[in-house]
């Protein structure tokens, strides 16, 4: 089963929809065409693989841009043979040209629900915070959030440069109102900074899911926490190679993670930057990094439980998991 909980809008945008919106915008294609402008070359850094992913903000300029390109993400995924999509993505980035907060998500939530039903598969939206922003953008971003609670919004994240901007304090109250909404809570934490940072977001945001934490794996006494309170970790592989966070795929803490009882999930965090869709990074986990049938089975079931999903989907991925479950058992006798 593929359950994708960890992927970004602005990480989807198709090449040949960036060349249509581009023209209409007056844009001029980069020399190579867009999917070179918006791919990465290989493992950077943090901040360069953040400038690949602002890079598409300009095709975010209107609510049908908006609209579209979150249908077209939903439809990438299903297409990619996903059964569950959790579409993140920062909303302040895309004010202005006419647009507020709460016609930004609107118009995210209208193409999500679009590409739900044109493809079968479940998806909903969550809404990040930006690292930054100011406490009361960040505030303005969680009550916009809260609006659309159970109108297509699942989850609230704080996403960013965490090593420009490592203080968590100055969103806790941001956190607070999103709580009060039923959101899910989930946060960029351990990625460029420490181990400790998981905990911080855990302690003082209240998330239940860490986006990343992969140096969490270098501090064993926080990994022995993160695991004994079961807070969800989500991995990004062939993300964290490229942001520099590991030193090569096979570095990837997420066999470690495993096996120290972490739970898992999984995601393909901006796959147009990577050129790696879920699909992929399932592969990784087994081909590369030893995850057995019964190790991608926690996972699967993990990501049920941990998902921002609404009750009814849960349910039907939870029949169909079980389902999948029995079916292999049976072949494999």
């Amino acid at each position: 089963m593929l359950l994708n909980l960890h992927t970004h809008l602005e990480g989807r945008v198709r090449p040949e929809t960036a060349l249509e919106l581009g023209a209409r915008l007056g844009l001029p294609e980069p020399a190579g065409g867009w999917a070179r402008a918006m791919e990465l070359n290989g493992p950077s850094d943090l901040t360069c693989y953040l400038a690949k992913v602002s890079s598409t903000y300009p095709f975010f300029a209107d609510r049908d841009s908006l609209t579209r390109i979150a249908r077209e993400a939903v439809e990438d995924a299903a297409a990619d043979g996903e059964d569950y999509l959790e579409l993140r993505f920062g909303p302040m980035s895309h004010t202005g040209h006419g647009m507020d907060l709460d016609e930004v998500i609107a118009a995210v939530c209208e193409g999500v629900a679009q590409g739900s039903r044109a493809t079968g598969m479940a998806a909903g939206a969550i809404v990040c915070a930006l690292r930054l922003h100011s406490p009361e953008v960040n505030e303005a971003v969680a009550r916009a959030a809260a609006r659309f609670a159970g109108r297509g919004i699942v989850g609230f994240d704080l996403a960013g440069d965490e090593i420009l901007y490592p203080d968590l304090d100055i969103v806790t109250p941001a956190f607070g109102i999103a709580r009060a909404a039923g959101l899910g809570l989930t946060c960029h934490a351990a990625e460029a900074g420490p181990a400790s940072a998981a905990i911080d977001a855990v302690d003082l945001l209240g998330v239940t899911r860490i986006g990343h934490g992969t140096h969490i794996a270098e501090d064993a006494a926080v990994l022995q926490e993160i695991a004994a309170r079961g807070i969800v970790v989500e991995v990004c592989p062939t993300s964290n190679w490229y942001t520099g966070g590991i030193a090569s795929l096979k570095a990837h803490p997420a066999r470690h993670f495993h096996a120290c009882g972490v739970p898992l999930v999984l995601g393909d965090d901006n796959p147009r930057q990577t050129r790696s869709l879920l699909s992929s990074e399932r592969r990784s986990l087994r081909d590369t990094l030893g995850f057995d049938a019964d190790a991608l089975l926690a996972l699967d079931r993990t990501s049920v439980a941990a998902g921002f999903m609404e009750p009814g989907v849960r349910d039907e991925l939870s029949r169909r998991l079980a389902e999948e479950a029995r079916t292999a058992s049976g072949s494999a006798h």
